[in-house]
C-alpha cells in the first residue's frame, strides 16, 4: 500500500542551512575520507552551501578554513600531486595525461614546483600500459594497418608522445619493447 502525502512529508528530513561549525565538520569529514586538494575542498564546500545555503551572519569564510586545513596538515597538495602521479604512472599513464588529471585536481604544479615524470617514469608507464592492454608485441596477432593505428591512438590518449607509441607498437618482440623501456639513463 502507498504512504499518503501526509507520511511521505513527514519523513523527508528538512535540510538545516550550514553554520559554521556544520561547515567545518563538512570539511573535516570530507579532508579524512578523501584524499584530497584545497581546490576540490573548496569546490565541495562551495557546492554544499549551494544545495543547503548558509545561516551564518558573514559570508562563510572558505578561504580562511580551508587554509587552517592546509596549516594543520590535513590538506597537502604536493603529497596529493605525488601519489596521484605515482598512481597514474603504475597504471600506465603518460606524462600529459597526468598533468591534466593534477590540473583537473586543482594543483598548481608551476606553484608547488613538481616536477613532470622522468624520462624512465614515462617509458616504464608506456610499458605497463602496452602490457595491460596488449598492445603492440603483447597482443595475440600481430594488427593490421588499422589495428596497429588504434593501438598508437590508444597509446597517445593514454598521454604518452607518439614517439613513445610507435616505439612500442612497432617493437618485434616483448624483450625488444622491455629493452628499449629500461634502456634510458636517470
Amino acid at each position: 500500500m502507498g504512504q499518503s502525502p501526509e507520511t511521505s512529508r513527514r519523513r523527508r528530513k528538512v535540510i538545516q542551512p550550514l553554520n559554521e561549525a556544520s561547515l567545518r565538520d563538512l570539511a573535516l569529514s570530507y579532508a579524512g575520507r578523501y584524499a584530497t586538494t584545497a581546490a576540490k575542498l573548496k569546490h565541495y564546500l562551495q557546492r554544499k552551501l549551494r544545495t543547503r545555503g548558509w545561516a551564518g551572519e558573514a559570508e562563510p569564510a572558505l578561504d580562511a578554513l580551508i587554509e587552517r586545513f592546509v596549516e594543520l596538515g590535513y590538506i597537502n597538495d604536493v603529497a596529493f600531486a605525488e601519489t596521484r602521479t605515482r598512481d597514474l604512472l603504475r597504471r600506465g599513464y603518460g606524462a600529459r595525461r597526468v598533468a591534466k588529471a593534477l590540473h583537473h585536481a586543482g594543483v598548481d604544479t608551476d606553484e608547488h614546483d613538481l616536477a613532470p615524470p622522468s624520462e624512465a617514469e614515462t617509458r616504464a608507464a608506456a610499458l605497463a600500459f602496452a602490457r595491460r592492454r596488449r598492445l603492440g608485441p603483447f597482443a595475440t596477432d600481430r594488427p593490421d594497418e588499422r589495428g596497429r593505428e588504434k593501438q598508437l591512438a590508444a597509446l597517445v590518449r593514454a598521454g604518452h608522445d607518439f614517439d613513445t607509441a610507435r616505439a612500442l607498437v612497432d617493437a618485434e618482440s616483448e624483450e625488444e619493447a622491455e629493452e628499449w623501456a629500461f634502456s634510458v639513463e636517470e
